[in-house]
């Protein structure tokens, strides 16, 4: 297949974006994920001292309106992928610059911070892509503290109503796509608690809720 023939999300590969591709890609992205995070992000109930975790976090928008709410606590994203830390860091430029956040190049299966670090965690529309799911979680437990929350959000899920579109993308990109009875049983398994499955009628979106 010739690149005039490949999507931008092809181009830009979203397992990892790279390119100007990359860059077109994770602005759309941006774009198209924020009424779902939105949504998400009622579920973390962010406190303004809170030490908080973005894992993949793309082109920075959901770490930026989590700044809003974070006034004495910092915020630290992490993504594999050095566009993405790149246009992350751009996005929220005069945060980093403040101290109150940070964004460094960082895979899931290996987070470069001691055990408890922070208080909540959240990935949008990446976990997708984690290489090992059921390992990489317990990773994302060992750098919660105790009594912190972790959330998964994402805009389709295995026990949706899928269209073709959707089945289609999920085979060429080999997505991880679980139900929610299957997010429940991962994040159990890692060792998280009292954990809840938010759904929204209407839509396909999905939001994970565990609990160390």
């Amino acid at each position: 297949m010739s690149n005039e023939k490949k999507s931008i999300t092809e181009l830009g590969n979203p397992r990892k974006p790279h390119g100007e591709a990359g860059v077109e890609m994770l602005n759309g992205m941006n774009e198209r994920h924020y009424a779902v995070t939105g949504w998400a992000l009622d579920f973390l109930d962010i406190h303004e001292n809170d030490r908080i975790l973005d894992i993949g976090c793309g082109g920075g928008e959901t770490l930026n309106r989590m700044a809003e709410k974070v006034t004495s606590g910092h915020l630290t994203g992490a993504d594999y992928s050095e566009l993405s830390v790149k246009m992350s860091t751009e996005r929220n430029e005069r945060i980093i610059n403040s101290g109150k956040m940070d964004v460094i190049e960082a895979s899931v299966e290996a987070l470069p911070f001691p055990d408890n670090s922070f208080d909540k965690i959240i990935t949008v529309e990446s976990f997708y892509f984690w290489p090992a799911p059921a390992e990489n979680l317990k990773e994302v437990f060992r750098v919660l503290s105790a009594g912190g929350i972790f959330l998964i959000v994402a805009d389709i899920h295995g026990g949706a109503e899928l269209d073709e579109a959707d089945i289609e993308g999920i085979k060429k990109f080999d997505l991880f796509n679980p139900t929610p009875d299957e997010f429940r049983i991962l994040l159990e398994n890692a060792g998280f608690t009292d954990v809840k499955i938010h759904t929204k009628s209407g839509e396909k979106w999905i939001c994970a809720e565990g609990r160390k």
